[in-house]
């Protein structure tokens, strides 16, 4: 069967994506002028004919997501950050820490199918030792030998690095002995200086965020990475930052999966900010995709697009949709209004009638089968 792209010739009523396209067809890298010209372009459509060819000539219409259930230990932070609904200061009646037995009782509960993946992430808490993290780990790992366990951003890892007082390398070292299997993407941000001293300013910089992922990556873990969008950047601050994602990828090969990520300004100091809109939520996708030549995966994570944008996106660059997640928390606190969890059913009738073929995977894209209770990974 003939893809969409294979179909339709490139058409663009725009002069400057007649030379992308050149490039985008023959295979060749876009250049930062290049990427500029995508954002500002008026011809929406031609980016999304771009994306979607690169996506299909890539994947087909294979499009993936997995079983997963998000774990955030605590909402405790010692930053400050302009951008986030979830944290809250030591004290605040509205904070919560898990004890490690809650933790563990979170993972099992609540979803009757076996999930392959277990995302942490949380809160910067300027209490609680290193030791709690990988008690936390290591008990999931005990509890659930099958379960991938993806935990712990470049962000809390250079906290957790300079509250245990060792060395990064050292904190990655003892998260993989714990049974960390691979890092999540967040805390990535916009690597811009002038963004990121008003958004982020208690969060390491972006420089540092890049080399803790090159690290990473060069002592065996996979990552994700993330852009968040949406707020106070322009334009070339999106693409500085997709390109440096590139630069450590043609290092190391490290990264799996780009996830552009719409700020909710809801609860944040910055309230007063519009929400995105459905186009240019589709760029940021379709762009990411363009831009990123040398990333396997582009990720229309449904939890912050909404599912029927997610869909869309499906066909703008888009061929992982992410996971069933179940009681996602960061994101609904910034005002998101979707459910906070899916089932695979769900999931499948969303990239079904986009006219894609489901495929569930496990963290690292190996396809799953499953059984009736039970599942298979096919490595």
């Amino acid at each position: 069967m003939q893809t969409t792209s294979e179909r339709r010739p490139f058409h663009t009523n725009d002069p400057r994506l007649t030379p992308i396209a050149e490039k985008v067809l023959a295979g060749e890298r876009l250049s930062f002028d290049d990427g500029l010209a995508l954002y500002r372009t008026g011809d929406f459509l031609a980016v999304g004919w771009l994306a979607n060819f690169v996506r299909e000539r890539m994947h087909g219409d294979t499009t993936y997501f997995n079983v997963n259930r998000h774990i955030n230990p605590t909402n405790v932070c010692v930053a400050n950050c302009r951008l986030c609904a979830f944290g809250r200061k030591k004290g605040d009646p509205n904070g919560y820490t898990m004890a490690l037995e809650e933790a563990w009782e979170t993972a099992a509960s609540g979803y009757s199918e076996a999930v392959t993946e277990f995302h942490i992430v949380g809160g910067l808490h300027p209490d609680l030792p290193f030791e709690y993290f990988l008690d936390l780990v290591r008990g999931l790992k005990q509890r659930f030998p099958k379960v991938h366990i993806k935990a712990f951003t470049m962000v809390e890892v250079s906290f957790l690095a300079r509250r245990a007082k060792i060395s990064i390398q050292e904190t990655l070292r003892q998260m993989r002995e714990a049974g960390v299997d691979s890092m999540p993407g967040g805390g990535a941000e916009i690597f811009s200086s002038r963004v990121r001293s008003f958004i982020c300013d208690h969060k390491i910089d972006g420089t540092e965020w890049l080399d803790t992922a090159r690290l990473a990556h060069k002592m065996g873990f996979r990552s994700n990475a993330t852009m968040l969008y949406g707020h106070i950047e322009n334009d070339a601050d999106r693409v500085d930052h997709i390109l440096k994602l590139r630069d450590v990828q043609d290092d190391t090969g490290g990264f799996q999966t780009f996830i552009p990520l719409a700020f909710h300004p809801e609860n944040t100091p910055l309230d007063h900010l519009p929400v995105t809109t459905g186009l240019t939520d589709l760029r940021q996708v379709a762009v990411g995709r363009l831009l990123l030549d040398n990333f396997a995966h582009v990720k229309a994570y449904w939890q912050m697009l909404t599912p029927k944008i997610a869909q869309i996106a499906l066909r703008f660059g888009a061929d992982d949709l992410d996971g069933t997640v179940i009681e996602e928390k960061i994101y609904h606190d910034a005002g998101a209004t979707t459910p906070q969890g899916m089932t695979r059913k769900q999931l499948c009738r969303l990239i079904t009638e986009a006219g894609r073929v489901p495929v569930e995977r496990d963290t690292l894209y190996h396809a799953v089968t499953r059984t009736e209770d039970s599942f298979v990974v096919a490595v």
